[in-house]
């Protein structure tokens, strides 16, 4: 904080017109995270929380939990906050490409993505300011993002940080928060995690994201020797036997580590067009 102080980095931003920044928060884990990133990195600056423009953009698959949690979360930081319903343009879209809204598919999926991507760009035109990527190191390596939907941005604070990390975090900050603000993000650390873009049934998220993709403890652990040592397959296998033993049997280890291999290699694409991040830890 005084090394931004007394460099008064925070009007030299204001000077460059560089003082907004646009989030869509979803109540989830990751988003959560990205603000809190915000709220700190304003208040370091000196910029009012206020003009961080924080969205919740609900459509099929939204609960009530974590629609609330978001306008609870923005309420707690004291950052702008405005809920944006995109069914009826996500409908619209559905008629304009023919598609049949009962069919629950990847085009049902990406289409809320890719129109919540697109509302998020507009504002941050409009508020002259910079949309807050939010996917973390584990989805964009297993590339759980839809393309040109939830994995743009113009810059991502999470990129370098895994998920079992953004977890970490976000527990911290939790313990030093009171009230109300304690209270949610407490909530949140318990939702599981979801892209909550699948109708929820009986009012709960329907859609969870490791029973797709697998435990993301282990994918974080593969993902680390596979980056940091470049450890072979068959070592990662063994080393997560030894690691996760009384947990995961050798089987579902297997099951998960071919997944991982598939999904790192094929989404790279997602990965070679990602918007600027900062390097948190030895993986990025």
């Amino acid at each position: 904080r005084d090394y931004y102080a007394s460099r008064g980095l925070g009007d030299v931003y204001k000077r460059q017109g560089i003082q907004n920044a646009v989030l869509g928060l979803s109540g989830g884990l990751d988003s959560t995270l990205a603000l809190i990133v915000c709220v700190h990195a304003f208040d370091m600056l000196g910029i009012d929380r206020k003009n961080i423009h924080t969205v919740t953009m609900p459509c099929f698959g939204t609960t009530k939990r974590t629609k609330s949690n978001a306008q609870l979360l923005a309420e707690a930081y004291g950052v702008s906050f405005e809920d944006i319903n995109i069914t009826k343009a996500v409908r619209q879209h559905f008629a304009d490409i023919n598609h049949d809204e009962s069919v629950t598919n990847i085009t049902y999926e990406n289409s809320q993505a890719r129109e919540r991507t697109q509302i998020l760009m507009d504002l941050s035109n409009k508020y002259n300011g910079l949309v807050i990527g939010t996917g973390d190191l584990s989805e964009l390596a297993l590339g759980w993002a839809t393309y040109n939907g939830d994995h743009m941005s113009m810059y991502a604070v999470n990129v370098s940080i895994p998920k079992t990390l953004v977890r970490y975090l976000t527990a911290y900050e939790a313990q030093h928060s009171e009230g109300v603000l304690k209270t949610v993000l407490l909530d949140v650390l318990d939702t599981p995690v979801s892209p909550e873009l699948l109708p929820p049934k009986d009012g709960k998220i329907s859609q969870k994201t490791e029973h797709i993709v697998g435990p993301y403890e282990l994918h974080d652990f593969f993902l680390y020797h596979l980056m940091r040592f470049g450890s072979k397959p068959s070592k990662i296998l063994r080393l997560a036997e030894v690691a996760f033993d009384g947990i995961y049997d050798r089987e579902v280890i297997l099951e998960w580590l071919k997944v991982f291999y598939r999904r790192f290699f094929a989404q790279q694409f997602k990965r070679s067009c990602l918007p600027d991040g900062p390097k948190v830890g030895s993986v990025a």
